[in-house]
């Protein structure tokens, strides 16, 4: 069976951990019983140099329960897509799989059942794409469509209402840990691994606890670096 890591990069998320990490757990339960599954397989939180309270929750889940629960702590901020690239390449020879999910949960558990399914059938990378933007703003909808259509106009391959919640394989992990990039923008990088892909698709929820790690600043500077770096 599949040994699977979720991997959850963090900020300043004390608020959510301990919700976030309950939904984890029993999803994985869930995932086992259903032989799909390893029951080695666990949950790695990446601290990304968070200035609350986030490292002490994810050490304590780490503590009562080593087998589900693990943690990697940056000496520092380093941004999301450095904190989560952290964690693939970390956990990539311990693992057969690894999903990536933000920590407020906001994207739908439920849907990696369906990413192992469409992995198990051959697929190395499955995306998980957004059904609908109705939790965004109507600023937030308009600007995202228009960023997608700008780097698809710069000829950018990408997965349109896709952000960083999907599934890798071991040879797009191994193939990623190739990449020499340092402005990184994970989600125009892996269309060009060259792997068979799929996509799941998934109602997104509102955020329930905490901020948004994502004011408007980091947007702009996440899609300057997108268009910079294709």
């Amino acid at each position: 069976m599949l040994n699977l890591t979720i991997v959850v990069p963090c900020y300043n998320e004390q608020e959510v951990l301990p919700s976030t990490a309950k939904q984890l757990r029993e999803k994985l339960i869930a995932l086992q019983k259903q032989d799909l599954i390893a029951s080695t397989s666990k949950v790695v939180f990446v601290d990304d140099g968070s200035r609350d309270s986030t490292w002490d929750i994810i050490d304590n889940f780490f503590k009562n329960d080593p087998a589900c629960f693990g943690g990697i702590k940056l000496a520092k901020n380093r941004g999301h897509q450095n904190a989560l690239l952290c964690g693939l390449l970390t956990m990539k020879d311990l693992s057969d799989a690894i999903v990536s999910i933000d920590a407020d949960l906001q994207d739908d558990i439920n849907a990696i059942d369906e990413m192992i399914r469409k992995h198990l059938t051959g697929n190395e990378i499955v995306f998980g794409v957004r059904s609908e933007r109705t939790t965004d703003s109507l600023f937030k909808r308009m600007t995202a469509q228009g960023y997608y259509k700008f780097l698809k106009l710069l000829g950018v391959d990408i997965v349109y209402d896709h952000a960083d919640f999907r599934l890798m394989g071991k040879k797009a992990l191994d193939a990623l840990d190739g990449y020499t990039e340092v402005n990184l923008f994970l989600r125009g990088m892996m269309p060009l691994l060259g792997f068979r892909t799929s996509t799941v698709t998934y109602k997104r929820e509102a955020r329930t606890a905490g901020e948004s790690k994502y004011p408007l600043s980091k947007m702009i500077k996440l899609a300057f670096e997108g268009i910079t770096s294709f």
